[in-house]
């Protein structure tokens, strides 16, 4: 849907109703008594990432990342330490039970758990066990309460005892409590952890299985950044699209600071997440024309190229355009949830099979010669001899 003349709130208003309507209708559940204020919760793209690692975040449950780049910038584990002064980060995940369900086989390499953390291209898992006192162990005070850490090497005994107490005070550690840690550059490590943080919700048990019950944990994701680097092209890329418009805020009133405020800029773009999935997006649109060539320029199209890709829609917009914004909702996924059903497939009208072939079609099928000299194009298929 594209909407003139309304602004961010507006139209998170408009499709929260249209969200309350659909499950009021379908599922008989009135959404509206769930959130306070009748609205659904909002979380900004720098704090989901912050906290769950990833912009589409599972509210259901716990064990969020939680940072400890300050204080392992400075202890003695240089695998902690070198990770912050490289410009990385430190963050652990707190297992509650985790003692208990998960052993050392499994975290080290060869098991699943640090599996699932290399698929996400970390090294491995460094990790503390919580327990009662004993007689070989080291004492920690959390919250006036004595818990014990064994013999671990060189990640205990790399951080002096305030450090670790206070790394034990933000996971809220008690005995039988795991805490899995991640090092290196941030986005790997919020990757890894978030992988590994939905791997052990799943494996706890953590996640409701039952759809019908009160945790449909609807939540919008906002104040996207404009851009992202691109190494590989040394260059900005748009985040979502390059036809996300700025937040006012962050590009000030002159446009001669413009070329020097959107690299940093946030975008008024917004995703609507439903218990980590993405049920749909969108944002508002740049209807200035100088606003929309200075955005490609930023994203390294030269003037002259941005002209001749995206001339017609400048041309439009210095016509004049009113404000403007929009969503797009993927219907498929939003009938897979209301339906209680595990995979996307269940819900497309004519899924393809795993080769890739769409059973009602039979495509991808046989070309004729003639359509295949019109495209300019020559057939390299060479038939099997039995």
């Amino acid at each position: 849907m594209e909407m003139s003349f309304m602004d961010q709130e507006q139209i998170l208003e408009l499709n929260e109703k249209l969200i309350c309507a659909i499950w009021q209708a379908v599922k008989g559940i009135k959404l509206k008594k769930r959130f306070k204020g009748g609205r659904f919760p909002q979380i900004s793209w720098h704090e989901a990432m912050e906290r769950y690692g990833t912009d589409r975040p599972d509210t259901r449950y716990g064990m969020e990342l939680v940072n400890v780049s300050d204080i392992a910038e400075n202890c003695g584990f240089k695998v902690f330490s070198g990770a912050v002064k490289a410009g990385g980060a430190v963050k652990f995940i707190a297992v509650p039970g985790g003692n208990e369900a998960i052993s050392n086989v499994r975290i080290k390499p060869g098991g699943d758990v640090f599996s699932e953390a290399q698929k996400a291209g970390a090294g491995g898992l460094a990790f503390i066990r919580v327990n009662e006192v004993g007689d070989h162990e080291t004492s920690f005070d959390v919250g006036g309460s004595q818990v014990g850490i064994g013999t671990i090497g060189a990640i205990r005994d790399g951080f002096k005892k305030e450090q670790m107490e206070e790394v034990l005070e933000r996971a809220g550690a008690t005995p039988g409590t795991l805490l899995l840690f991640g090092a290196g550059d941030t986005a790997t490590v919020n990757k890894a952890l978030d992988r590994v943080r939905q791997y052990l919700a799943r494996e706890l048990g953590l996640v409701p299985k039952d759809r019908d019950n009160d945790k449909w944990n609807f939540l919008w994701v906002v104040d996207f950044p404009m851009f992202e680097f691109n190494k590989d092209e040394n260059r900005l890329e748009a985040l979502h699209h390059p036809f996300c418009a700025p937040n006012p805020d962050d590009l000030g009133a002159d446009p001669a600071q413009w070329a020097a405020n959107l690299p940093t800029a946030r975008a008024q773009a917004y995703d609507l997440v439903l218990n980590g999935l993405e049920l749909g997006g969108g944002s508002l649109r740049i209807h200035d024309s100088a606003l929309q060539r200075q955005v490609l320029q930023t994203i390294g199209l030269p003037l002259e190229e941005a002209n001749r890709q995206f001339g017609f829609l400048m041309d439009a917009l210095d016509m004049g355009a009113p404000p403007h914004g929009g969503i797009a909702f993927g219907l498929d996924r939003m009938v897979m949830l209301l339906a209680g059903e595990e995979s996307i497939r269940d819900t497309i009208a004519f899924p393809k099979t795993q080769q890739a072939r769409c059973l009602l079609t039979q495509a991808p099928a046989d070309v004729a010669s003639k359509q295949l000299e019109e495209l300019h194009v020559a057939s390299t298929w060479v038939e099997e001899e039995d």
